[in-house]
């Protein structure tokens, strides 16, 4: 037989002293690992939890933030602070609430408040503009509600 044409082990068991797994073994086990990684990475996207602090639960930490105005956020109606990831509505005449404006679907800021909702834009959930409840999913839980006060004419929230 020639170099080129030296027998093959029937069974990779059959290759006496040599160590390691075969190419197909290899191969298999890389397609494995690939596969649990594409599925983390995956996963990891569609999930806001573990992520880190906005900056806006590092302010927070610090204490209280103060928004904006109070005349900025009419009756019926609300405001998106893209600034602090902060959404204020007011429901009634100086009731005023705060809700974290990241949508629990995805973590997409919300970018409006319309006809009694709060309205994220990238997947279409809406949420109550009374206390941040799911109007419309996809989003499965309702915004984080935040603690706000007005002090002189300044939404503080925190």
């Amino acid at each position: 037989m020639t170099a080129q044409h030296q027998a093959r082990p029937e069974h990779p068991s059959d290759t006496a002293g040599e160590a390691g797994p075969d190419r197909r073994t290899l191969l298999r086990g890389a397609a494995v690992v690939g596969a649990v990684g594409v599925a983390g990475v995956a996963v990891t996207a569609c999930t806001t939890e573990n992520q880190p602090a906005t900056p806006h639960e590092k302010k927070l930490l610090d204490g209280p933030v103060t928004v904006g105005r109070s005349d900025d956020v009419a009756v019926g109606k609300g405001k998106v602070y893209t600034d602090t990831s902060i959404v204020v509505t007011q429901p009634a005449k100086d009731d005023y609430k705060a809700f974290d404006a990241r949508c629990p679907h995805q973590g997409c800021l919300v970018t409006k408040v319309d006809q009694g909702v709060i309205q994220c834009q990238c997947h279409g959930s809406q949420f109550s503009m009374n206390d941040g409840s799911v109007v419309r999913r996809p989003a499965k839980r309702g915004l984080t509600p935040l603690p706000v006060t007005v002090a002189n004419g300044e939404i503080v929230v925190g």
